[in-house]
């Protein structure tokens, strides 16, 4: 990395010393975040502190659940920080008491204010999960899938502001999904995106730090919002015995695709909550559900289900 520009274009500011790793924060939250911080240590990028969600309680028991990023992180010998808000700044001194290069931000969970931003010499990177302004806010894959978006489909990487995806972008990157795929279930598109993520964010930093990208403005007028999905979005309206074909079948399992893995969409039938956990269309179009949990049951072939009720 020698004989790089010593002046960043942007703004001013003096470049780090790229004969040392630049000094890094990384944000990150589920199911994009660990990914990218896997790529930002292979790529000899790793970062000085790693800050995520903090644990939380679930399941029946209601242990403490640790991330699968704060996980990968301390058994790869990285320093955690798990604020529970960025309100009070005697509580991030962490992060405050210290000269920053950078900041990255990946699926965070938490708002960052504006004088957060502002800490890091050479400002915050966000790797976005759709080609903004297309699909700004809080589920871009799953929101794509369920309204069969797919020229919406890739990944941004842009220098934050104070509001949501709405900064310049620095690099972007079409994913085409082949017909036969579509649509692609969520976890899959998930497992794409991120891993597309990292290794443009892996690219892009360098760069970025050398003074050699200007950021490009989005077109505001032509974006798109999402919003961040409860379990009453997966709701379907099935008769069981009566599936929908052509044009309202396809809407039905571009529905069952999104929600895959995340709530499950269910139709009720009988007074009982039916999830469905496999679904495909036949030749001639018509919705063939595969798998179904029939509430309070486990698991079975939709025949079965059928048979039983």
């Amino acid at each position: 990395m020698r004989g790089l520009l010593q002046k960043n274009k942007q703004n001013g500011k003096k470049l780090p010393n790229m004969d040392k790793k630049p000094s890094i924060v990384f944000f990150g939250g589920e199911p994009l975040g660990l990914p990218s911080l896997k790529a930002l240590c292979f790529a000899g990028l790793k970062p000085d502190l790693v800050v995520c969600n903090p644990d939380r309680p679930s399941g029946r028991g209601q242990q403490l659940q640790i991330s699968p990023i704060k996980a990968w992180a301390e058994e790869n010998g990285l320093t955690v920080f798990q604020p529970d808000t960025f309100k009070e700044r005697d509580q991030l001194t962490a992060i405050t008491e210290r000269d920053w290069d950078l900041f990255v931000v990946v699926a965070y969970n938490f708002i960052l204010p504006r004088w957060f931003l502002e800490i890091p010499n050479h400002g915050v990177l966000n790797v976005h999960p759709s080609l903004l302004p297309k699909l700004r806010g809080a589920s871009p894959i799953r929101s794509a899938i369920l309204h069969n978006e797919r020229d919406s489909i890739g990944v941004s990487v842009m220098l934050m502001d104070e509001k949501m995806d709405h900064g310049p972008i620095l690099k972007q990157e079409v994913v085409s999904i082949a017909d036969a795929q579509w649509p692609i279930s969520g976890p899959e598109l998930d497992d794409v995106l991120a891993t597309l993520g990292g290794a443009m964010l892996a690219e892009t930093i360098p760069v970025w730090l050398a003074g050699l990208l200007s950021p490009v403005e989005q077109e505001h007028d032509a974006a798109t919002y999402t919003h961040k999905f409860t379990k009453a979005d997966s709701e379907l309206f099935l008769d069981p015995t009566t599936l929908p074909d052509k044009e309202a079948a396809f809407t039905v399992l571009c529905k069952i695709r999104a929600f895959a893995g995340m709530f499950d969409t269910y139709f009720v039938d009988n007074g009982k909550r039916i999830k469905i956990k496999e679904a495909t269309l036949s030749k001639d179009g018509s919705l063939v559900l595969l798998r179904v949990i029939p509430e309070g049951k486990k698991e079975t072939d939709f025949d079965s289900y059928l048979q039983s009720r």
